[in-house]
């Protein structure tokens, strides 16, 4: 599919800006409804095709989501640097791996896994809203042990990695959401960037498509944006809505990976 039908440039448009939403709304969510929306919408017929032109696509719009939320004062660098520069080196070395993985039996283990993020953030209390979190010597070593597992799930899985970053920043440094999402995406961008690359010097990306995912994710991130700082004033809300998406779209992979036993 080098060239794209006219439906098939309105889907994909489409689902960038689905992907673009949950981007700027929740740091996560990018790959792994990029990939079913990329396979069971637009019709890639490869899995590893439809990872690879994700992971262009979600590195782009994370950037875009990125941008907003620098803009409005949300993203922590220094933690954020220190969480995005080893996780590149595990990218690499877990995109390596998952191109040896047979990518229904991929999507089916991150499907579990995120059924236990789902559990962790539930019973997770969020820290107040208006604390600003900062690098220390207590945090850097947990955000240094997180960063580099986020790092190789990104790679291995073919994803962005906004599901498992989250909870790590949270957890790690007990930033509140709305800071954490928009830190996020400081290395959402930097492992997307890094599995694009991989996947595409093998040849499976297409480029076509993932131009228009990217025009979609472009709107799709100025909304969530928005939506996520009038959410941010519920306090606990955001975490809620993080970790219901999280298990709406596990379940619907591990339906889709039962199905096709």
């Amino acid at each position: 599919m080098l060239t794209l039908t006219v439906i098939e440039s309105l889907l994909g448009a489409a689902s960038g800006v689905l992907v673009g939403l949950s981007l700027s709304l929740v740091g996560g969510g990018g790959s792994i409804l990029a990939v079913p929306l990329l396979v069971h919408l637009v019709g890639v017929p490869l899995p590893h095709v439809a990872i690879g032109t994700s992971a262009v696509a979600v590195a782009a719009n994370a950037a875009a989501s990125l941008a907003t939320h620098a803009r409005a004062g949300h993203v922590r660098w220094p933690c954020a640097a220190v969480f995005a520069a080893a996780g590149v080196l595990g990218a690499l070395g877990g995109a390596r791996l998952g191109k040896m993985v047979d990518g229904q039996t991929l999507l089916a283990a991150f499907a579990l896994m995120m059924v236990a993020v789902t559990v962790l953030m539930f019973h997770r209390r969020e820290p107040a809203q208006e604390r600003r979190v900062r690098l220390s010597r207590e945090n850097a070593p947990a955000l240094v042990g997180a960063r580099l597992g986020a790092g190789a799930l990104s790679g291995f899985f073919g994803i962005g990695g906004g599901f498992p970053i989250v909870p790590g920043l949270v957890a790690a440094t007990g930033m509140p959401m709305l800071q954490a999402v928009g830190t996020s995406l400081v290395a959402v961008t930097a492992f997307g960037l890094t599995t694009a690359a991989s996947y595409a010097a093998s040849g499976l990306v297409n480029w076509a498509l993932a131009a228009v995912f990217v025009a979609g994710g472009a709107v799709g991130s100025l909304v969530g944006a928005r939506a996520a700082i009038a959410l941010s004033r519920r306090r606990g809300l955001m975490t809620k809505l993080f970790a219901g998406i999280i298990l709406a779209v596990a379940a619907y992979m591990l339906a889709r990976s039962f199905a096709a036993l």
